[in-house]
């Protein structure tokens, strides 16, 4: 059957990007080289905004913190490195808080290496999972304690509240799949011995840890998403939507053009 082209489809297909994409295989499938280049221009209008934001932040001396959550097929660190890749490393840094094992005798305050590391003026602090690493994974993986746990959630929100009333400006994102995707993801990972690694520490969904999971996810977006702190879950299942969708959320959630 022959794809009918618009007059549009036609200066996607003409352009820079689609040109590359046309060439990127031998057998051409113009749907799919269609969406492929449409993603791309997409993300680079919203690179280009990143900047912008960017050179806002830097200007005006403002401090910001993104935090991105979700399950271990969510790619965060993916997402990151993508939305970010052009703008100045200078001015923004990747935080990585991966879950450890709980080490008896911790009578410190927990926040205390998270306040070590909060912005400085005119920077960007992108967490790839954070602080609440402690109200989802610990304590299924038993990494910390019932009552460090109660403990933590009793805290949290003043924490978040500290940093938003001390003028950072705080985006907590939280990505959502659904199974059969995270399964084709898990599978595509483990077929691979460049990704393959990802996978050693992966939490299996059996139906146990599940509804332990969600229980804990619950119990989080109930008590800790508030009206200066909410979460932004982002829910859809391709990769290029769950970029997309971040990336303007993000720029929606700063008043970098004002």
């Amino acid at each position: 059957m022959t794809m009918v082209l618009s007059k549009e489809d036609v200066e996607v297909l003409n352009s820079k990007i689609g040109i590359k994409h046309l060439l990127a295989n031998k057998k051409i499938n113009l749907e799919k080289v269609l969406k492929a280049t449409r993603h791309e221009l997409k993300l680079r209008e919203i690179q280009s905004e990143l900047v912008r934001l960017q050179l806002w932040v830097i200007a005006n001396g403002k401090k910001v913190v993104v935090l991105f959550h979700g399950g271990d097929s969510s790619e965060k660190s993916t997402i990151i490195r993508k939305i970010f890749s052009h703008n100045n490393p200078r001015h923004f840094r990747v935080e990585v808080n991966l879950p450890h094992k709980h080490e008896s005798g911790e009578n410190g305050y927990y926040f205390k290496k998270f306040v070590e590391k909060l912005p400085q003026a005119g920077e960007i602090v992108l967490w790839d999972r954070s602080w609440y690493n402690r109200a989802l994974f610990e304590p299924i993986l038993g990494m910390c304690t019932d009552d460090e746990y109660e403990k933590f959630m009793d805290q949290v929100n003043n924490f978040d509240k500290m940093m938003v009333d001390s003028g950072i400006i705080l985006v907590k994102f939280y990505f959502t799949i659904s199974p059969d995707e995270q399964a084709d993801r898990y599978k595509e990972l483990k077929k691979s011995p460049l990704t393959r690694w990802k996978t050693e520490n992966w939490i299996k969904d059996t139906p146990k840890i599940l509804k332990k999971y969600l229980k804990y996810k619950e119990a989080m977006f109930e008590k800790t998403s508030t009206d200066y702190a909410p979460w932004i879950e982002i829910d859809k299942d391709t990769r290029e939507e769950e970029l997309i969708a971040a990336a303007e959320h993000l720029l929606n959630s700063i008043p970098y053009k004002k």
